[in-house]
């Protein structure tokens, strides 16, 4: 080899290094923050979050938006299909969406994993947790009763199929947005939970933040996927918060208000048939039962859990018209019991059961109100007839003629055919009706 070959191969290689480096030495694309909008977040997934948080997309979304927005969320969790909207939006969104799981002491379990796992930029506050999507936490339910625990090597075909699903759909989440994906998988098969410290060394968080001015502070320079590094610094923040219609939506689907709203429903009831015409009581609770089933049917309530309330109302309702001494109050108590624990199959760190508190004041003041109904109609029925004829009886009257044992006696200014029943009574004897049979009146001399 000559040294004209070798000075040519020199020449060539060095030409070439300066391409093969310029990757390396590429510099980070970078996306200005000038506005951020908050939207914060507390309560179950129902519709009405989805409705709030696709909303907030949106609007980012939209012509003139801020550049990003930030979910400040705490949750339990909640429906399933409420969550896949909210991650659906958050994943065609053409503007960066982070998830800042606050304030502290709050949480992002269940469906908020999964919603947190679809963020590009996760912050944490101090004293929050992530964890435990495990699909029977998740708000779907199993129409066959419920998924059992997650700890058990057997399992179902049902709950199989449906952690299967959870377990790739994590992981396409986890995936696309650069998290970890094996804690991932492992907050739904095993049900595992970690603090803010642990989630930002395990890669499922990217830091924590005391506020959200120290979150913005510290998300300044840091990669958000595809959007490129975040300049944060003095952006503009402004907050979304629901409307009247989300925020009453919202509460009505709270399982413990819903349950309220049924039992007001059917309070409102009893009196309305207890005594016709009031309208009031019954006009409330027709509202109530309409909101309190439009509530169940959202959080997809166990139907058999809602009938054996209905039962329970309505052995509640005939206590009020047959006498079973208490055995009717004891049936309808012991329904609504079993009819609300049926209600919502899933633990309650799915976010959606009933209170045992609000199931045990439930039903003592349901057993107030059919005890107070029932106490004024047994003594409605005791009470002295003060008109018509039979208000005759026990009365004193003037024996016109003699009783023999027939006879006319003045009564409450009235002339009656009357009947003696202790013997002969002579006219002008001072006598008490007995008894008051059709047109006819038993009387007796007054001692």
């Amino acid at each position: 080899m000559n040294l004209k070959t070798v000075f040519s191969m020199l020449v060539a290689f060095a030409a070439a290094l300066p391409a093969a480096a310029a990757p390396a030495h590429k510099s980070l694309k970078v996306y200005e923050v000038k506005r951020v909008l908050v939207a914060p977040y507390s309560g179950v997934i129902t519709p009405a979050a989805a409705e709030f948080l696709s909303g907030a997309v949106d609007k980012v979304n939209a012509p003139g938006g801020a550049d990003l927005l930030v979910v400040a969320l705490d949750t339990p969790g909640g429906l399933d299909s409420s969550m896949r909207i909210i991650i659906k939006a958050m994943l065609a969104s053409k503007k960066p969406v982070a998830v800042y799981v606050s304030p502290q002491g709050a949480r992002a379990a269940s469906a908020g994993v999964f919603i947190s796992m679809a963020s590009p930029l996760v912050g944490m506050a101090p004293g929050t947790n992530i964890g435990a999507a495990h699909p029977v936490m998740l708000g779907g339910g199993s129409p066959l009763g419920g998924f059992g625990d997650p700890k058990k090597k057997e399992k179902a075909p049902m709950e199989e199929k449906v952690v299967n699903d959870a377990s790739a759909y994590m992981k396409s989440i986890a995936q696309k947005t650069g998290r970890n994906a094996d804690w991932a998988m492992k907050s739904v098969t095993r049900s595992e939970s970690i603090s803010a410290e642990e989630a930002v060394k395990t890669g499922v968080a990217d830091l924590v933040a005391s506020d959200v001015s120290d979150f913005l502070a510290k998300a300044d320079g840091r990669t958000a996927g595809e959007f490129g590094a975040l300049k944060t610094a003095g952006a503009q923040v402004d907050y979304l918060r629901q409307t009247r219609r989300q925020n009453f939506l919202a509460t009505i689907t709270n399982p413990d208000i819903a349950m309220i709203l049924m039992s007001l429903g059917a309070a409102g009831l009893f009196i309305e048939l207890y005594n016709p015409g009031l309208i009031l009581p019954g006009v409330v609770g027709a509202v109530s039962l309409v909101m309190a089933f439009y509530s169940f049917q959202t959080l997809s309530a166990n139907f058999a859990g809602v009938a054996l309330i209905l039962l329970g109302f309505l052995f509640f309702i005939a206590e009020i018209k047959v006498v079973s001494y208490g055995l009717l109050t004891l049936g309808g108590a012991a329904s609504i019991l079993l009819g609300a624990l049926m209600l919502f199959n899933q633990p309650s760190l799915g976010g959606l059961s009933v209170s045992m508190h609000m199931v045990l004041a439930t039903i003592i003041g349901l057993i107030g109100v059919v005890a107070a109904l029932a106490f004024v109609v047994a003594r409605a029925q005791l009470r002295k007839v003060v008109t018509g004829i039979e208000s005759l009886r026990e009365k004193r009257g003037l024996a016109k003629t003699a009783l023999a044992p027939k006879g006319k006696v003045l009564v409450a200014g009235e002339l009656w055919d009357a009947q003696s029943v202790s013997g002969d009574i002579p006219a002008g004897a001072e006598v008490e009706v007995t008894a008051v049979e059709g047109f006819r009146i038993k009387v007796r001399q007054s001692r």
